[in-house]
């Protein structure tokens, strides 16, 4: 069942997806070589937990920690750890915020100093498709118009799309109806409907699309072992627009790729 969210509701979750963002500005200050996953990780659950709120994915389904942090090809639900990143890494932080009861849900993929220059164009690219999906999470459109413009742009640039991971619903729950594909048809779909509130997240592959799950239970990477970005934004559709909730503002203002 979807859940339409009244204005007031969705003034909640701006409130939740400001502190999300400047958790991600804080963390962003600190990607760079030689900084663990696992530092990232106490700092960003220290930042939200003095604003008030709790870490969304901590403790969600028995994940164990307050971030998802995925190094290269991983591509979501990476644990963090000790391990200290390197030059030339990529990195997924993916992060979500429960405040007054409604979370929010965003993630961004750094390049970790000097990165080869296919792999920065995959980020690029990676988050060009978001902002194309979200420009087809109108109203009156359906679900497969947002995966069609992601798959489309990042297949002619020669990626492929991860199938098994999904964008989804969020408000009193992290994860709610509607499934929201990166991959799809125009014009299928659930229709997109005023008071939705959705988590577009393209995950996109610089090989082949297959992906599988490290024996952690949880961290899912490239079959091949080759990069894999990922970019997302929490985003809530209205009758005359569409207005994304999250924000990138304080990770752009100190990282540049």
């Amino acid at each position: 069942m979807v859940y339409l969210k009244s204005p007031e509701e969705v003034e909640l979750i701006k409130e939740s997806a400001e502190i999300l963002g400047k958790t991600h500005g804080l963390i962003a200050k600190e990607v760079k070589p030689g900084v663990s996953t696992a530092f990232l990780d106490k700092i960003a659950e220290e930042f939200i937990r003095d604003h008030q709120a709790s870490p969304s994915f901590k403790g969600y389904s028995g994940f164990p920690y307050s971030l998802c942090i995925s190094v290269n090809e991983n591509v979501v639900h990476g644990f963090p750890s000790d391990y200290a990143l390197r030059e030339g890494d990529i990195v997924s932080i993916d992060c979500g915020v429960f405040h007054k009861g409604f979370h929010s849900d965003s993630a961004y993929t750094y390049a970790v100093g000097n990165i080869q220059e296919e792999v920065k164009d995959l980020l690029r690219h990676t988050e060009k498709s978001l902002y194309l999906g979200i420009e087809q999470a109108v109203s009156g459109n359906r679900i497969g118009d947002i995966g069609f413009a992601v798959q489309s742009y990042v297949e002619d640039k020669g990626y492929t799309v991860v199938r098994e991971l999904v964008g989804h619903g969020l408000g009193k729950a992290l994860h709610e109806e509607p499934e929201v594909p990166n991959y799809g048809k125009r014009g299928k779909g659930p229709k997109l409907k005023p008071g939705m509130v959705i988590a577009i997240e393209p995950m996109v592959n610089l090989g082949r699309r297959n992906v599988v799950q490290e024996n952690d239970g949880w961290t899912i990477r490239t079959s091949d072992r080759q990069p894999s970005a990922h970019f997302e934004h929490t985003v809530a559709i209205w009758e005359d627009k569409t207005e994304i909730l999250t924000t990138h503002k304080y990770i752009e203002e100190v990282y540049k790729l």
